[in-house]
């Protein structure tokens, strides 16, 4: 489908515009930075929304195309589309930016720095859900660094620097992967071509060789950000350091670029690929499943509990990769990266919530919150039960989907990641007894006071969202069924 009003450029841009706006307001108006920056995002998410209720369902061509020649000399267009993949990710980043926004009031260091550098942050994002060239989609996932480094690195917690940096260094260096398969495949390429659609397409005609090749350099980069055991060192120390709706966004939306680049790249691309190495990926996700639950079982401090549940979650998702030839598995893949987004993503605003009341995140600090937090433990106790996968929630239909689809590929395999619902269940339900029930001490947690109304609408979409799509997945499936049939008839070749 192709639109006569850019709404792509609109989408992805938006937040750039907001920025340059924020840019020129003076920076000791602080309510008119924060209010404009909102107001910037609100349109970024109407703006998707749009895009998702005028999309195509039943075709897995790419809809509401924009290209034209930018840099003729090296044949890269600034090209863009969406189809049944990009566009969950697209609407996810839209409301979980937008949350993020309005839970960051309460920043009062440098908000105009902060505001303009979330937007330029909300741009880059946006961008890699929607570049179909190479260059263009190496250019957003590179914008991204800038402004998480920076955020990390100011507003953060006590080791923040020492967190933004490994951050960098270790996104930097899958970065540097990634530009070397790029130009293995632009080099390979007759004509030389950046445009993925085309790539894709031509994939198969490359060497055995080249394919397998390309297809771990690129694997690197996107196993960093999802990230893939044993790449995952940079995610604890960046969630715990990290502002609340920076944690927000880092769970909800940079790990899922990984495993949509996947997905858009080196799955459909790279076939010989993907052969290859399915059986030591399936090995990747199940270490990352029993590993991530294990280290999280043994966790003191709450946001690392849930820093370590998310390399638990995301290995799921590898499993469902590895069983390439399963669009059930692979419809689970897509349905775990929006629900791990929009559970994740609460279960930091809840505990950023109870921080900046207690100003501690140890667990054993606590100890019957649900006396004095009756509405905060209701909200915390639904997330955490939507991580552990309880039916009637999103998480539990995501990951029935994955065992299905990948039982036949990985039946004993499976079997093992079976156990990984198991251990969330027992790490989930000891923090909800520590934090939650038992004694309240009324002398130590006296004058905590309840979650506010701000508070509660950032993550009211986020509980309506988790059981919407738990009770009635249809909808989402639908949307990327016809690009997932594609994408295996793809990797079939």
């Amino acid at each position: 489908m192709t639109y006569s009003f850019p709404i792509l450029s609109f989408t992805v841009f938006m937040p750039l515009l907001g920025m340059i706006v924020v840019l020129l307001i003076n920076r000791e108006k602080h309510d008119a930075i924060r209010w404009v920056s909102t107001a910037f995002s609100f349109l970024t998410l109407v703006l998707s929304l749009v895009v998702l209720k005028d999309y195509d369902w039943t075709t897995s061509a790419m809809q509401f195309t924009e290209t034209f020649s930018w840099i003729p000399a090296i044949n890269a267009q600034y090209f863009l589309g969406v189809d049944g993949i990009s566009v969950p990710m697209l609407v996810l980043t839209g409301l979980l930016s937008l949350v993020s926004m309005v839970i960051s009031f309460n920043i009062t260091k440098r908000v105009k720095e902060y505001f303009a550098f979330f937007l330029l942050l909300e741009c880059g994002m946006m961008g890699v859900f929607a570049a179909l060239d190479f260059f263009l989609f190496y250019v957003f996932w590179e914008i991204m660094l800038v402004p998480m480094y920076f955020l990390i690195g100011i507003w953060g917690g006590p080791r923040r620097e020492y967190a933004a940096i490994k951050f960098f260094l270790y996104t930097l260096f899958g970065s540097l992967f990634m530009m070397v398969a790029i130009l293995v495949l632009y080099f390979t390429s007759d004509p030389h071509t950046l445009n993925m659609l085309e790539l894709t397409q031509l994939g198969p005609s490359f060497s055995h060789g080249i394919q397998v090749f390309a297809f771990a350099f690129f694997f690197i980069a996107f196993a960093i950000k999802v990230p893939v055991w044993p790449f995952h060192t940079w995610l604890p120390d960046a969630h715990v350091e990290a502002p609340t709706a920076i944690s927000i966004i880092l769970a909800g939306v940079l790990l899922k670029m990984g495993t949509y680049g996947m997905l858009r790249v080196s799955w459909p691309m790279l076939p010989a690929g993907i052969k290859y190495f399915s059986l030591p990926i399936a090995l990747l996700g199940i270490i990352a499943i029993i590993y991530g639950a294990l280290v999280s079982m043994a966790q003191k401090d709450l946001k690392k509990l849930v820093a370590y549940s998310s390399v638990s979650h995301m290995g799921y998702c590898m499993l469902a990769l590895a069983a390439y030839g399963s669009v059930t598995a692979l419809t689970g893949c897509m349905f775990q990266m929006v629900s791990h987004g929009l559970i994740t993503g609460a279960l930091f605003l809840l505990v950023g919530v109870l921080y900046d009341r207690a100003h501690t995140r140890e667990i054993a600090a606590f100890g019957g919150l649900a006396n004095k937090l009756p509405v905060f433990t209701a909200l915390m106790t639904l997330f955490a039960m939507a991580s552990l996968g309880l039916p009637g929630m999103s998480g539990f239909v995501s990951e029935f989907m994955i065992f299905v689809g990948s039982f036949s590929t990985y039946p004993i395999l499976v079997g093992i990641a079976v156990l990984g619902v198991v251990l969330t269940a027992g790490y989930i339900l000891r923090m909800i007894q520590k934090v939650f029930l038992g004694e309240f001490d009324i002398a130590k947690w006296g004058g905590l006071t309840e979650i506010n109304l701000r508070e509660i609408l950032c993550v009211a979409p986020l509980a309506v969202m988790t059981i919407f799509i738990g009770v009635y997945p249809k909808p989402l499936t639908d949307l990327m069924r016809a690009t997932l049939e594609n994408l295996i008839v793809l990797m079939a070749r």
